[in-house]
């Protein structure tokens, strides 16, 4: 078996911590061949986001269909889109190039609070592309937003909300559960068949987090060709992300929230 390609349809972060700088770094790192496809371009640091330049949807549709038309995909990971246009031409691809292992990470709101999908565009996520995902990975703000609905702040919330995500349509959903308090960061794999399955790990005292949903969900999509199952494709990255979340202060690249180290098993 020759190494797996797998793609990231995300938007660039020039400083490198998020988006598909991120992604790239994070597919490297689990040894598959990273390929991407531009949805928008940021002026943006470990400070925040100044500015944001959309692609348009014709020219994501360009890129897509002349990447899928040549190469073999093993696995997709879905971030940043912006607009409804660009949810909807991506899904469209989805169907038409029959895409295996999409990861989709909605990612509306940076780090710094910055809002990277347009409100407009939150009804063709939740009925377009979410159907068509095999994982969606929100945290809790972002669970929140897609089902309209106040934060959840314990646990059973949390596990409410995801059964609730599941009916949108995706066939597995990790809710991540880095937002709420306590030693500990858990997260929840619910695929409405077997037991929700809660992953546990050390909270990392850390203010370098800046693209840790981009990273944890390429790993993702990087491990699932390569693993025998969801939940351990899932469990591995995210004890991979702790560990690159302990060695994120060897990283220096601002004075702001700076990004996890994907290479701590390398450098």
């Amino acid at each position: 078996m020759s190494v797996y390609n797998v793609v990231s349809i995300a938007g660039s972060d020039p400083s490198g911590g998020a988006g598909i700088q991120a992604d790239l770094k994070s597919f490297s790192a689990h040894g598959v061949f990273g390929m991407s496809v531009v949805t928008a371009l940021t002026a943006q640091s470990t400070r925040g986001v100044t500015g944001v330049h959309g692609v348009p949807a014709s020219f994501v549709t360009a890129q897509m269909d002349t990447l899928f038309e040549d190469a073999t995909v093993h696995a997709v990971k879905v971030g940043m889109l912006g607009t409804a246009e660009v949810t909807e031409a991506v899904a469209a691809a989805i169907d038409r190039h029959a895409l295996p292992n999409v990861v989709v990470d909605p990612v509306m709101v940076a780090k710094s609070g910055d809002r990277l999908l347009e409100r407009a565009a939150m009804e063709a996520l939740r009925t377009e592309l979410l159907p068509r995902a095999d994982l969606i990975t929100p945290n809790l703000p972002e669970a929140a937003d897609l089902l309209d609905e106040k934060e959840a702040t314990d646990l059973d919330t949390m596990r409410a909300q995801a059964e609730r995500l599941l009916a949108l349509g995706p066939r597995r959903v990790l809710i991540k559960g880095g937002h709420l308090p306590g030693d500990e960061s858990v997260d929840l794999l619910v695929d409405g068949v077997s037991e929700p399955l809660e992953l546990r790990a050390p909270r990392v005292a850390t203010r370098n987090t800046h693209g840790t949903g981009c990273t944890l969900s390429s790993a993702i999509a990087a491990l699932l060709p390569q693993s025998p199952g969801v939940a351990i494709a899932v469990s591995d990255a995210k004890t991979w992300l702790t560990e690159a979340l302990h060695r994120a202060d060897e990283i220096d690249a601002g004075g702001g929230q700076g990004p996890v180290h994907h290479f701590h098993l390398w450098w």
